[in-house]
C-alpha cells in the first residue's frame, strides 16, 4: 500500500523517514531486512540483496551482524550483489571494496562465500564490457534485487554513476569526478594514489530492484539529499532517477534532512507553531528572498510569501522586524568569552567568571584554527586561560611526498648535528617509504613522523594565535592511531583520555566541532567521544557551569537562524587567521580545481567567514570584514 503523503511531505517526491540517529535509522532499516529474509524463507525463496560501501551503510552492517550474534539471524540462504568496485585494484588491496565488504559484514556473519558477488577490479580491459554483461545475467538468474541498498555522494551519485549517467545505463566502466577522488583521498593516503575509473552497476540496473533504499548522515549531504528528494529528475543529478520507481524509501538522519522544506521552510508546506527559533528563520528567509534588510520589510511581503500566519499570531511586520534583529544583533560579540564587568542580559556569553578556563577540542590539527582562529586569539588576547586539546596526530592527512621531504630536511639536520638517533629514525623511515605499498597503512615511523610533523605545524598556528606552546595537548587517541578512515571504533580508552582533561581543567567553556557531521568522520567520531566523556561528568561540580560552543567546518553556509554567538574579525585579524591556517603546510591543496570553489583551504576558510559578514550586512546589520559564527550546544 502506497505511504499517504503528509500535509508537510507534500514537496517530497520521494517517502522520507527521518530519524534522531544513523544508529536509529540501521535499527530499524536492518529490523525490516530481517523481516524480508524470514518472509522469503518461509516462502522457500532466497533474498538478493544489492549493498553499497562507504561510511553510509556501516551503521546497518553493525546492526545486521548484531542481529546475527545476538538475536540468531541467519544469512545462509542471503545472496549478495554489490553496487560497485574501484578499477585496477586488487581485492588484497585496503581500499578495494571486497575487501571493505568482508571486513564490515561478511566475515561476521553466515554467509556463503559463493553467494557474495562484487565486480571484478581487476579484469583486463578488453574483457571489462563482457564481465559487466555477466554481472548483470547473475542478477537475473538469482530472481532479480529484493532490496538496493544505496548511499549518495555529494555530487548526487548512487554508485559509481557520476553527474551524466542516463537512466538507462547499465553495469559498466567509468570514469570518477573529481570531486568523487578528492573524496576519497583520506582512504587512500593521498589524491594522487586514487584510482579514476571504477565498475558500477548503472542507473538502469538500480531501478531493476524490486525495493530500494537510500541512506545519508551529516550536515555535508543535507542540500544534495533535498535536491535528489524535491528537485526535478535530471541527469546532472543521478539519484533523482530514483523519483521514478514505485518503492522507495530515504533514511535519513535529522541532520541530512535539515534542507527539506518541511524542516527549513516548514510555513511553505503547512501550518507552523511560531517558537522563537522559527520565526527568526522565517524572517531571515523572508530577508533573502526578497534581498530586503530585516528592517524594510512589509506586511505585504509577508501574506505574498505563505507568511500570512506569523502576522496572524504575531501581529505586524514591524514588530516582527525588531525581534527578528534584535536577536540577530545580539549574537554579535568581540568578547567570546564573555565582557567582564558588563550587563549579559543580551550578551551570547556570561561575564562572569572575568577569567574562564577555556578547552578548545580540535579533531585534528587545523580544526581549531580554521573554525575559530579568530575567536581564537581573542579568547587568549582578553586574559582567560585558553587550553587546545587535539583529539588525533592527523597524520592521515600527510601524504607520503610530505613526508618523504620533512625527512630529507631531518636527516639533514641531525647529519649536520652529529644526531645518530635522529640519523637512526629517518634511516627506518625512508626505508618503510621505499617498501610501503599502495594503500598500505603507514608503518610506525613513518606514521610518527607524519604525526610530528603536524604537530609542528600546530605549534606554529598557535603561535600566530598567541597561545603558547604549553597550552596545547596532543591525546593521539587510540581510536585514530588503531583504525583509518571509515573503519573507526570507539573504545573505553578513548573516553576516559578526553574525560581526564575535562575533569583536570574543569572548563567554563568547551569549543567543539564535529556536531552533525558525517559519523564516519573523525570530527564526528571525536564529538560522540566527547559527548559520552561529558555524560561521565554529569553530576561533576564544574558541569552545570560549562558552556559548550559549537564551531563549523566550511561545508556548507552558517543559515542566520542557527547563530547563538557570531564574532566579528577586522581585517588585522582576518589576516592572522589565515597565516595561522597558512603554517599547515601539508594540508595544502586539498581540493580539486573542479569543485568551483578556492583550492587552498586558508582560501576556504577566507571566502566562508567573508560570506558570513556579508549575510548579515544583507539582512541590515552592522557591516563587518568577515565572521566567525558559534551554536550553543545541547541545539535548539
Amino acid at each position: 500500500m502506497k505511504h499517504p503523503i503528509q500535509e508537510e511531505e507534500q514537496k517530497e517526491r520521494l517517502r522520507t523517514r527521518v530519524h534522531a540517529s544513523p544508529a536509529a535509522a540501521a535499527s530499524a532499516l536492518a529490523g525490516e531486512i530481517r523481516q524480508l529474509i524470514e518472509r522469503n524463507r518461509a516462502a522457500g525463496r532466497p533474498t538478493v540483496l544489492g549493498l553499497a560501501t562507504g561510511s553510509t551503510p556501516v551503521p546497518l552492517y553493525r546492526e545486521l551482524i548484531r542481529l546475527h550474534r545476538e538475536e540468531g539471524l541467519s544469512f545462509r540462504d542471503v545472496t549478495t550483489f554489490n553496487l560497485d568496485e574501484y578499477y585496477g585494484v586488487p581485492r588484497t588491496h585496503p581500499e578495494s571494496y571486497w575487501r571493505f565488504m568482508h571486513e564490515q559484514l561478511f566475515a561476521h556473519i553466515d554467509i556463503a562465500p559463493e553467494r557474495v558477488h562484487v565486480p571484478d577490479g581487476m579484469v583486463p580491459r578488453e574483457r571489462v564490457f563482457a564481465d559487466c554483461q555477466a554481472y548483470e545475467e547473475k542478477i537475473r538468474q538469482a530472481g532479480g534485487l529484493d532490496l538496493q541498498i544505496l548511499g549518495i555522494g555529494r555530487t548526487g551519485h548512487i554508485g559509481f554513476n557520476e553527474p551524466g549517467s542516463g537512466r538507462e545505463s547499465r553495469t559498466r566502466l567509468v570514469t570518477l569526478d573529481a570531486m568523487t577522488r578528492h573524496d576519497a583521498a583520506r582512504d587512500f593516503l593521498g589524491e594522487e594514489n586514487v584510482p579514476r575509473h571504477a565498475i558500477t552497476m548503472g542507473v538502469g540496473t538500480i531501478l531493476e530492484a524490486r525495493r530500494i533504499v537510500l541512506m545519508a548522515w551529516g550536515r555535508a549531504k543535507a542540500t544534495i539529499v533535498a535536491e535528489a528528494i524535491e528537485g526535478p529528475v535530471r541527469e546532472s543529478l543521478p539519484a533523482s532517477f530514483l523519483q521514478g520507481h514505485a518503492a522507495v524509501e530515504v533514511h535519513l538522519d535529522e541532520a541530512a534532512a535539515g534542507e527539506l522544506t518541511r524542516f527549513r521552510y516548514p510555513w511553505l508546506v503547512g501550518r507552523v507553531e511560531w517558537t522563537p527559533a522559527t520565526t527568526l528563520r522565517a524572517v531571515t528567509w523572508l530577508s533573502a528572498t526578497l534581498g530586503k534588510p530585516l528592517l524594510k520589510l512589509v506586511d505585504a511581503d509577508y501574506s505574498e510569501h505563505g507568511l500570512a500566519d506569523l502576522l496572524t499570531e504575531r501581529g505586524s511586520a514591524y514588530g516582527v522586524n525588531i525581534e527578528a534583529f534584535n536577536r540577530l544583533q545580539h549574537t554579535i560579540t568581540g568578547w567570546p568569552g564573555g565582557k567582564p564587568g558588563t550587563d549579559d542580559t543580551n550578551r551570547p556569553e556570561r561575564a562572569e567568571p572575568a577569567v574562564k578556563r577555556v578547552i578548545v577540542f580540535s579533531p585534528e590539527p587545523s580544526d581549531d584554527v580554521v573554525g575559530m582562529g579568530g575567536s581564537l586569539r581573542r579568547l587568549v588576547d582578553q586574559g582567560h586561560e585558553v587550553t587546545i586539546v587535539y583529539l588525533t596526530s592527523g597524520s592521515f592527512g600527510v601524504s607520503d611526498e610530505e613526508a618523504a621531504a620533512a625527512a630529507e630536511l631531518i636527516a639533514e639536520t641531525a647529519a649536520h648535528g652529529g644526531d645518530a638517533a635522529g640519523e637512526s629514525f629517518i634511516a627506518q623511515v625512508r626505508q618503510q617509504l621505499q617498501a610501503k605499498k599502495a594503500g598500505q597503512i603507514d608503518p610506525p615511523e613513518v606514521r610518527r613522523l607524519k604525526g610530528l610533523l603536524r604537530r609542528g605545524e600546530a605549534r606554529e598556528a598557535l603561535q600566530v594565535c598567541g597561545v603558547a606552546t604549553g597550552r596545547a595537548r596532543f591525546l593521539d587517541l587510540p581510536f585514530y592511531e588503531n583504525g583509518r578512515y571509515r573503519q573507526f571504533h570507539i573504545g573505553e580508552a578513548d573516553v576516559r583520555a578526553v574525560a581526564a582533561v575535562l575533569t583536570e581543567i574543569q572548563p567554563h567553556q568547551v569549543f567543539a566541532t564535529g556536531y552533525s557531521g558525517d559519523p564516519g568522520s573523525v570530527a564526528a567520531v571525536g564529538f560522540e567521544i566527547l559527548t559520552r566523556a561529558f555524560a561521565n561528568a554529569a553530576n561533576a561540580s564544574w558541569r552545570a557551569g560549562c558552556r559548550v560552543w559549537l564551531y563549523r567546518d566550511m561545508k556548507g553556509p552558517w543559515d542566520p537562524a542557527e547563530i547563538r554567538m557570531a564574532v566579528p574579525l577586522s581585517p588585522v585579524e582576518l589576516a592572522q587567521k589565515l597565516q595561522a591556517i597558512y603554517r599547515h603546510k601539508s594540508q595544502r591543496s586539498q581540493r580539486p580545481i573542479s569543485s568551483g570553489q578556492p583550492r587552498e583551504f586558508w582560501q576556504q576558510a577566507e571566502a566562508h567567514n567573508r560570506a558570513l559578514a556579508d549575510t548579515y550586512d544583507k539582512l541590515g546589520l552592522a557591516e563587518y570584514e568577515a565572521l566567525e559564527a558559534f551554536q550553543l550546544w545541547p541545539v535548539r
